[in-house]
């Protein structure tokens, strides 16, 4: 038996549903606050006197950093152990946290939330595999459906609580109110159970060029999918060479991840093929979450002139229905094979999408209700199915690292799923715009006498530019149009992503049911340990 299983094996229950309840809120909290902004970016904007291309980054430099750490999470628990990796990331987090709030100008607050985005990564991946540490048989059902519900609804709900504190109170508590929690954390933490055993001579044999080449690769990376859509891509000779750059990178990283004698990210999981496919299968349901919570609000906001109040209340049906499907997500992992599980998640999660694809430009919150409905009670199905299959197969060992690109996968997905339904977006209005004003040109009297119609209408209301006021209001129409027909275009797309993924389900192999299956599938690492 492991030195690992000795630890939890004296903790009692109560202690380890304890422990792991105050880890998952750390994560909550890590993963609201990557859109807790999303929807106060302007009142920021205006507190620190920022330009609108300055302020983006309060979001980017977050991303940026979080998903960077993610992957280094694994080694730092084995240098530091994973109840000081957890407490040290709780504590960072929190004083960044209250820097944010302090912030003084743009440039102090993209620093700090640079710095909240690293340290707050930490304890994204290792309350998974603290998680499948800690509880064996049918409660291990419990980890990925209480995470993935975390994974989920916290991002979900980040843009709404954003909105209600910045018109409640200040833009500035969006930060504060992490310290109160965070402090609570990083003091139960240490106190609550020693899971494993610090390692710190492997601070000594850090290949530092990997950790260089994974920084480069998955920051510059995040960076281009972030500002790509904004900036026309490779148009811009900033991104291109961000994304040279993040090519150099990951050429680096996957060099030193072969040949280095001491990798610090270990990239051994992806020998297993229903590991490596699990990840692949997180990718595209981190494209489909992550898409699906941008699109709405951006419609709301774009097409409906929703307030941020309003696109909050809009959007939290979705995470209503994921805690109604979380209970049968986790009772089903324990009795049902996996891949019919995730098979039934994926074509809801479709059917969700498909029903946007009937969307106008009157659709809210009553037309909305089914579609998220749907979506969200689908999340769970999704996502728990493939924890179970990606977690569960690798040894011990090898469990930090597999929940750490396990969970950069579905980073990754998000990134690359908003990058490109914004462009999507962007090329079927303008597309669409064309078709429309084509026939409106073909029928060329009808056009003039609804312009002149108009134009007649503002010169009655004292309006002296009548005509321009009309051709404006019917250029607005044409615009507003396309980009319903753009938005209805890309749920489509997206729809039809999740049925084509489904190939992938049958090549994964079953992996045994909680109930049977053992913690103890390798023997104890041979490296020395410390005791913390």
């Amino acid at each position: 038996m492991t030195q690992t299983a000795t630890f939890t094996d004296s903790m009692s229950e109560r202690s380890k549903l304890m422990l792991f309840a105050v880890m998952a809120f750390g994560q909550f909290m890590a993963l609201l606050d990557t859109q807790i902004v999303a929807s106060s970016l302007n009142s920021i904007q205006a507190g620190l006197l920022a330009g609108p291309d300055e302020v983006a980054w309060i979001q980017t430099s977050y991303l940026m950093a979080e998903i960077v750490m993610i992957p280094l999470a694994a080694f730092l628990a084995k240098a530091m152990s994973t109840r000081w990796l957890f407490t040290t990331s709780a504590a960072l987090f929190t004083v960044s946290s209250l820097a944010c709030g302090l912030a003084w100008n743009i440039e102090s607050m993209i620093v700090f939330r640079a710095i909240q985005g690293f340290v707050g990564g930490a304890m994204v991946p290792t309350v998974f595999a603290t998680g499948f540490v800690l509880f064996q048989g049918p409660r291990r059902a419990m980890v990925p459906a209480v995470l993935g519900m975390v994974s989920t609804l916290a991002p979900t709900l980040g843009p709404t609580l954003g909105g209600w504190i910045t018109e409640h109170a200040s833009w500035r508590w969006m930060f504060f109110i992490n310290i109160a929690p965070g402090l609570l954390i990083a003091i139960a933490v240490p106190i609550l159970g020693k899971v494993d055993l610090a390692n710190t001579r492997l601070f000594r044999r850090i290949d530092w060029l990997q950790v260089t080449g994974l920084a480069l690769f998955l920051g510059a990376l995040q960076y281009v999918l972030e500002e790509g859509p904004r900036a026309q891509w490779f148009d811009d000779p900033i991104i291109a060479v961000t994304a040279w750059l993040s090519f150099i990178g990951a050429v680096v990283f996957f060099e030193r991840s072969i040949y280095s004698a001491t990798p610090v990210v270990k990239l051994s999981p992806f020998r297993n093929p229903t590991f490596a496919l699990a990840c692949v299968l997180n990718f595209i349901i981190g494209v489909g979450l992550y898409s699906a919570i941008y699109l709405v609000p951006v419609f709301l906001g774009r097409v409906r002139d929703f307030t941020s109040l309003e696109i909050g209340t809009t959007v939290f049906v979705t995470g209503c229905f994921m805690f109604f499907a979380a209970p049968l997500a986790a009772r089903m992992s324990t009795r049902v094979d996996p891949r019919y599980v995730i098979t039934a998640g994926f074509l809801l999660f479709s059917l969700g999408v498909w029903m946007l694809t009937g969307i106008t430009a009157e659709w809210g919150f009553g037309e909305l209700l089914l579609p998220q409905a749907v979506r969200g009670f689908a999340v769970l199905l999704c996502i728990v199915p493939a924890v179970g299959l990606a977690l569960s197969t690798p040894t011990p060992a090898e469990l930090p690292y597999a929940s750490g690109l396990f969970n950069v996968m579905r980073n990754l997905g998000g990134a690359v799923g908003i990058a490109t339904v914004n462009t999507w977006l962007q090329d079927f209005t303008r597309i669409h715009a064309l078709r429309i004003s084509e026939a409106m040109g073909h029928g060329g009297a009808d056009s003039n006498r609804v312009v002149s119609a108009l134009a007649s209408q503002l010169e009655n209301n004292g309006n002296a530019d009548a005509v321009l006021g009309a051709q404006a209001q019917v250029t607005a129409i044409v615009t507003r149009a396309a980009a319903v027909e753009a938005f209805r275009d890309v749920f489509m797309l997206l729809a039809g992503l999740f049925i084509v993924a489904l190939v992938i389900v049958p090549f994964c192999k079953r992996p045994p049911l909680p109930a049977q299956a053992s913690n103890a599938s390798a023997p104890p690492s041979a490296e020395p340990a410390v005791a913390h």
